[in-house]
């Protein structure tokens, strides 16, 4: 009786210590690039060495696992913002900025790199991911409330860039900016209206300065 009813448990556990480990290597991975140390990745989900190889072989697979989350994460971005925002410009603009806050820019270098890209599993999530970003460009151009002239790549690409860490430890920490940035970017993109009020202030070059 009592090995019936800790089963469930034992499963919720492993499945909450696995989305843990994920999430850790996410953020180990932005900070520290593909090589990021287990040891580390362990530490910062709560779990021990052991628990983070029970799930996930090597590194290899635990990239993979951490390529689909972002996907997923992004993806399930776009159906909310779609879903939730009758403005179809909001809508693209609230995906825009949770898209970035996946930080794909730091991401996306070093996964490529650390995955086989025709593993049908992210064909398929990279596959979903492209339509519902089309989708939403495509229903704020139909609106006449963003530039005709705009793909997805070009999004792609800005966001990207926005969200893509500079080389070197001593780099700018320019993770404070990137809202500010971004929001630019989408006034611009909107067909007309006024400006938006930007988050943050505006940056002066005494900020940009490295600190020791």
């Amino acid at each position: 009786m009592t090995t019936v009813a800790a089963a469930p448990r034992q499963r919720a556990d492993a499945t909450r210590n696995r989305a843990r480990i994920v999430a850790a290597a996410r953020e180990a991975f932005v900070e520290y690039g593909a090589m990021a140390p287990l040891d580390e990745i362990a530490r910062r989900a709560g779990v021990g060495n052991a628990t983070l190889y029970r799930n996930f072989a090597d590194r290899r697979t635990l990239i993979h696992q951490v390529s689909l989350a972002v996907m997923e994460r992004i993806v399930a971005h776009a159906h909310a913002a779609a879903a939730e925002e009758p403005d179809s410009f909001a809508a693209f603009s609230r995906f825009v900025l949770a898209a970035a806050d996946e930080r794909i820019g730091a991401l996306c270098p070093l996964l490529s790199d650390s995955v086989d890209p025709n593993d049908p599993e992210l064909v398929e999530a990279r596959a979903e991911m492209k339509q519902v970003t089309e989708d939403l460009i495509t229903r704020a151009q139909r609106d006449g409330l963003l530039r005709a002239d705009v793909g997805a790549g070009d999004v792609v690409v800005a966001m990207a860039q926005l969200t893509r860490p500079l080389p070197g430890f001593g780099c700018l920490d320019l993770d404070p900016h990137v809202r500010r940035h971004l929001q630019l970017l989408l006034d611009g993109l909107r067909t007309h209206s006024a400006p938006s009020a930007l988050p943050g202030r505006a940056v002066t070059l005494e900020d940009l300065k490295h600190r020791a």
